[in-house]
């Protein structure tokens, strides 16, 4: 259960602290380091939270890109 909660977390944090970038590198980096910094911060994986944050903030800007 400790486990979803962590997941959860990481996810409304990502969600959060996402910031688009003009191009896709930039997306990926920001990304990566929202991830990570979330997965620090609640004391989770960090690689893992990088790899989540960068993937899910490029697919978040290419599917809305008047938000960015």
């Amino acid at each position: 259960m400790r486990h979803l909660f962590r997941t959860t977390a990481v996810l409304a944090l990502l969600g959060g602290l996402a910031a688009c970038g003009d191009t896709m590198g930039e997306q990926a980096l920001l990304g990566a380091g929202a991830g990570a910094g979330t997965a620090a911060v609640v004391n989770g994986n960090i690689v893992g939270g990088a790899a989540l944050g960068a993937g899910a903030n490029i697919l978040y800007c290419q599917e809305n890109p008047g938000k960015c």
